[in-house]
C-alpha cells in the first residue's frame, strides 16, 4: 500500500484514507472479533483501505501467544473469502497482529500493556495515534475505561490522536447510561469517544438522507400531510444462541430500542440539517429525539406488545423455545419480541404513529422502513373494483437484501380497469462494496463520528425508554409466556395493536 496516498478509489468513489495508527481490542479472544472485527479489517487491508503503517493488538483473557491468535483469526477471515484471494494477502495482514493475554482489574496489566504498544508503535510507525476498542461485555466497560486513563493511556501525544470505541448496549438505563458517560468524559473529550451502532452504517441507512434530501419529488411528500404512518421492523430467525447470560439482564427492549431501532426512526424523520456535516447532521437527530412524546405509562397497553418466543420450526426445523435455551430460567418474564406505537410531536409529523418492532426467532429475518403513503382524496375507481386500491408504499430494506422498492397501482394489460401493483425497485446487492462494521472501523479510523451516537442522544432515547421499561418490569406476567411460536410473526396481541388504527403490519417479502 502506498503510505503517501490520502484517497483511495472504490465502486467508482473516492475514500479519504485514515492516517498511521494501532487498534488495541479489549476482549479480542471473544465472538465478535473471529466474526466482525477481524474478518472486516482484513478486507479493509484487501481493498488497500488501511495505512501501510498500522498494527492491531488484542487482547484478552484467554491464554494465548501471538502466533496462536493468527492461526485463529486465519481460521476466522478465511471463512468470509475464497482461497485464493484469501491466501494472497494473509500473510502480510497478520504481520500487523498481534495479542497478549491480559486481567482487566490488573492495573500492572494496562502498564504492560502501554510498553507493549510503545514498542510496536516504533517497530510500525504509527506516530501514537491509538484507538481503543472496547469489544466487552458491558460490565467490564467501567473498569477498562478507568485503567486506561489512571495509566495515561488515555492520554493524546502531542500531534497524536487517542480514540475509543465501544460497543452497544450503552448503560442499561437512563441512569446507568449517564454514569458510563460521567465516567468516559473525565479521560476522554466528546470528539474521542465512538459509540458504536453498526446499523446507521449501513449502506441503505446510509442512503435514507441523499434519498430523502437529494430527491425533490420525495421531501415535499415527507411529512404528516402525505404520509399515513411509518413502520420500522427488526426481525431475526435466530435465537439468543450464545448470549442467554447478556439477554437475560437485557431483553428485547434494552438489546434494540435505544441504539438500532431508534436510530433508524431519527435518520427517517429527522429535519434537514442546514449542511451535509457531521455535527450537524448529529444536531438534528437529537432534535428528533427530544421531539419524542412520552409514552402514557397508564395505558401502556395501547401503545406496548412484548411477547416471549416458544418451541417451533424455522426452516422446516424444529427449535427450542427461549426458556429451554442454556443460561435461561425455566419461569423466565424476559422479553424476546417488543412492538411500540411511537408519535413525534413536531409540525412534520403531528398525528403520524411509527409502529416498531423487533424479535428473535421470527419467520423471516428482515429489516426495513416502511413509509406508507395516504390514499388519493378522492378514488374515482371505488365503484368499479371489488377490493380496495392499497395506497403507495416506499420501502427502503436494510437487510438482507439491502436496497429499495415503490408499491406504485398501474393498469392490468388487457383489461378496462383492473389495477395491479408493481414496484419499482434497486437493490445494493450486487454494488455494496464496504459493509456496517467496514465502514465504522474505517470512519473511526478517520475521526468522522457521523455514523457514531452522540452523549445527548444516547441519554435521550433512554429517557423515553427507562420508565416504560420500569413500569413494564412490574407488570409483566411470566405465566403468559410464551406467547408466540418460533417461525411466526410474533404474538397476535402484536397485530392488534396496529390493527386497533385500522392498519396492518407489513410482511417482509
Amino acid at each position: 500500500m502506498e503510505s503517501d496516498l490520502k484517497y483511495r478509489t472504490i465502486g467508482g468513489c473516492e475514500i479519504e484514507m485514515p492516517i498511521p495508527s494501532c487498534l488495541v481490542i479489549f476482549g479480542a479472544s471473544g465472538d465478535l472479533s473471529k466474526r466482525k472485527l477481524i474478518p472486516a479489517l482484513y478486507r479493509l487491508h484487501k481493498c488497500r483501505l488501511l495505512p501501510e503503517n498500522f498494527f492491531i493488538l488484542g487482547t484478552g483473557r484467554t491464554e494465548m501467544d501471538t502466533g496462536q491468535f493468527r492461526e485463529i483469526m486465519s481460521l476466522a477471515a478465511s471463512s468470509a473469502f475464497t482461497k485464493d484471494s484469501y491466501s494472497a494477502s494473509w500473510a502480510d495482514f497478520a504481520t500487523r497482529l498481534y495479542y497478549t493475554s491480559f486481567d482487566y482489574s490488573s492495573r500492572e496489566s494496562y502498564q504492560s500493556l502501554r510498553e507493549e504498544i510503545a514498542a510496536l508503535e516504533k517497530r510500525h510507525v504509527t506516530n501514537g495515534n491509538r484507538i481503543f476498542y472496547l469489544s466487552l461485555p458491558p460490565t467490564a466497560f467501567e473498569t477498562v475505561i478507568v485503567n486506561l486513563g489512571i495509566t495515561g493511556l488515555a492520554d493524546e501525544a502531542q500531534g497524536a490522536y487517542t480514540r475509543i470505541v465501544i460497543e452497544k448496549p450503552f448503560g442499561r438505563d437512563l441512569n446507568s447510561a449517564k454514569r458510563l458517560n460521567s465516567i468516559l468524559k473525565h479521560y476522554f473529550a466528546e470528539r474521542q469517544i465512538f459509540r458504536i451502532d453498526h446499523f446507521v452504517a449501513k449502506e441503505t441507512v446510509q442512503n435514507i438522507i441523499m434519498f430523502r434530501f437529494a430527491n425533490s419529488i420525495f421531501e415535499p411528500l415527507w411529512n404528516n400531510k402525505y404520509i399515513d404512518h411509518i413502520q420500522i421492523t427488526a426481525a431475526e430467525t435466530l435465537g439468543v444462541e450464545q448470549r442467554a447470560s447478556y439477554y437475560e439482564d437485557a431483553g428485547v427492549i434494552r438489546d434494540m430500542f435505544p441504539n438500532h431501532l431508534l436510530q433508524l426512526l431519527a435518520i427517517a424523520a429527522m429535519e434537514p440539517p442546514p449542511l451535509f456535516g457531521t455535527e450537524m447532521v448529529r444536531d438534528e437527530k437529537v432534535k428528533l429525539f427530544r421531539s419524542l412524546r412520552p409514552l402514557p405509562l397508564d395505558r401502556l397497553e395501547e401503545h406496548v406488545v412484548l411477547g416471549q418466543y416458544g418451541a417451533g420450526k424455522i426452516n422446516g426445523e424444529t427449535v427450542s423455545g427461549y426458556r429451554e435455551c442454556k443460561g435461561v430460567s425455566p419461569t423466565s418474564a424476559t422479553p424476546t419480541f417488543a412492538a411500540m406505537k411511537i408519535f413525534i410531536d413536531n409540525w412534520r409529523w403531528k398525528d403520524v404513529p411509527f409502529y416498531i418492532r423487533s424479535g428473535k426467532r421470527l419467520s423471516k429475518r428482515s429489516t426495513e422502513i416502511s413509509i406508507h403513503f395516504k390514499p388519493v382524496p378522492h378514488m374515482m375507481f371505488s365503484g368499479l373494483l371489488e377490493k380496495p386500491i392499497t395506497p403507495n408504499i416506499l420501502i427502503l430494506r436494510v437487510q438482507p437484501d439491502e436496497g429499495m422498492s415503490l408499491i406504485l397501482q398501474t393498469k392490468q394489460p388487457g383489461s378496462k380497469v383492473c389495477i395491479n401493483p408493481v414496484s419499482m425497485d434497486f437493490s445494493y446487492q450486487k454494488d455494496i462494496q464496504l459493509d456496517a462494521y467496514e465502514w465504522v472501523l474505517l470512519e473511526c479510523m478517520r475521526g468522522d463520528q457521523m455514523l457514531f451516537v452522540r452523549e445527548d442522544g444516547v441519554e435521550l432515547t433512554w429517557a423515553l425508554l427507562t420508565p416504560v421499561i420500569e413500569r413494564l418490569g412490574s407488570t409483566i406476567d411470566a405465566g403468559k409466556f410464551p406467547n408466540y411460536e418460533a417461525g411466526s410473526s410474533g404474538p397476535a396481541e402484536a397485530a392488534l395493536l396496529i390493527e386497533r388504527d385500522g392498519r396492518a403490519w407489513r410482511q417482509a417479502s
